[in-house]
């Protein structure tokens, strides 16, 4: 019985709806796109996230990076050559591996300024001088060949390995497995190269111009060929800078100790660095902040499609409004013929749910629809979460039952006699 009067309730609804098919059709659109800037909004804002907190994941979640620092040049020099000591050194290092806590493996790094030759082609990348464990240290993939070895470094070999941007630029139509390059004023033969950290773009910088990509040669090696001492040439100056280490990436065995490792570091590099030139870099406190500020830009993103739905809400409440008024007869005859205030209340509240809820099943469909446009045509990355399509329809049904309680009870508290003198 309650269910035949309610089916009978929905068909006399939609029938009261079909009979202004655009007036209805407007209504919707309210809902249909705050429903959907609700779903794409927090799609968007979810890839952007899942980006950052990625970049930050590959530095290492349970890795401190310690980093050298250049001091600010003193304006007073008037010097054309001079000489900079700064940053980490070889004690620094000694230091964290004999006496750092729940410390695993740790990689030193040396930046090598120097240019990468093929031929013609000549590239500015990063050289980095490392050991053989570095990859598994900072999780970095081969793409080809292999990565340094121990031997390599026991042997000084003359070997390196190509970032795949800088193997993609110096060799764009052969492998770069076995070739020799030119770094600086020596001869290095390429064994392997690593898959990018990031994506890069697909256009190919002039010769000479700096480049997003890296290139690996031994520690021991670059020891050997380029020692500690660094000659970088400036319009009318000569700068040389003397750097142990410019980077240092520490494992730690267990998350729960990075802050101990990265408090430890801290303490012990302002004791013997009477000048602050080096930066502790935590990932895993990166990681902690990029969460926080997605938390903030979701809130941000689905308060602001939140006005979306709100507005939709309040176009449901005028038209519902206007739709008691244009009919009131109706009202009053129902009433007459026995209809109680609840089925008056009911039969409105049935229409304005299906304008909601018709609104946020398309809205849904267009927002699912949106991130996928947005990351085809944008090249950017958008999640779609299942909690976003689920929680964008029921605020938008909710909308419509919230927004068309005051039409419904305004329409069933009519007087009956004075709704049938209606005109």
């Amino acid at each position: 019985m309650i269910r035949n009067q309610l089916l009978r309730t929905v068909r006399t609804g939609l029938n009261s709806l079909m009979l202004h098919k655009l007036r209805s059709m407007l209504t919707t659109l309210g809902v249909l796109f705050g429903t959907s800037s609700v779903i794409s909004m927090l799609a968007i804002g979810e890839g952007a996230s899942y980006e950052a907190q990625q970049k930050i994941k590959d530095l290492g979640s349970q890795n401190v990076i310690i980093r050298s620092v250049k001091p600010p040049d003193d304006p007073n020099s008037s010097s054309t050559s001079r000489v900079v000591t700064y940053g980490i050194t070889d004690a620094d290092l000694e230091r964290i591996e004999e006496t750092f806590p729940a410390v695993g493996r740790v990689v030193p790094i040396r930046m090598l300024q120097q240019e990468v030759r093929f031929e013609d082609r000549v590239l500015a990348p990063r050289v980095m001088a490392t050991l053989p464990v570095y990859r598994e240290v900072t999780g970095r993939l081969v793409w080809e060949g292999r990565f340094l070895t121990p031997e390599d470094e026991r042997a000084l070999a003359n070997v390196c390995v190509l970032g795949t941007e800088v193997a993609r630029h110096l060799f764009p139509f052969s492998s770069p497995l076995g070739e020799r390059v030119k770094i600086g004023s020596d001869y290095f033969t390429i064994v392997g190269t690593l898959a990018p950290r990031v994506r890069y773009g697909s256009d190919a910088p002039a010769a000479g111009v700096d480049v997003t990509g890296e290139v690996f040669v031994p520690f021991a090696t670059a020891r050997r060929w380029f020692g500690k001492l660094q000659v970088r040439m400036r319009a009318g100056s000569r700068d040389m800078e003397q750097v142990d280490l410019h980077e240092i990436v520490v494992e730690v065995h267990d998350g729960e100790h990075v802050p101990l490792v990265a408090s430890a570091a801290r303490e012990m590099l302002e004791r013997f660095h009477k000048v602050k030139d080096y930066e502790v870099v935590v990932p895993l406190e990166l990681l902690a902040q990029a969460e926080e500020t997605k938390r903030i830009f979701n809130i941000v993103l689905g308060s602001i499609a939140g006005i979306s739905l709100l507005v939709g809400g309040i176009g449901i409440m005028n038209v519902m409004l206007a739709t008691v008024t244009e009919r009131t007869r109706e009202i009053g005859i129902r009433r007459a013929l026995g209809a109680k205030r609840r089925h008056i209340v009911m039969q409105f509240l049935v229409e304005t749910v299906c304008l909601s809820v018709g609104g946020g099943l398309m809205g849904v469909a267009l927002g699912l629809t949106i991130p996928v446009a947005v990351e085809h045509f944008a090249d950017m990355v958008t999640i779609v979460t299942p909690t976003a399509p689920a929680l964008a329809f029921f605020i938008s049904a909710g909308t419509g039952v919230l927004f068309g309680i005051y039409p419904a009870w305004r329409a069933s508290a009519m007087d009956p006699v004075e709704a049938l003198r209606h005109e």
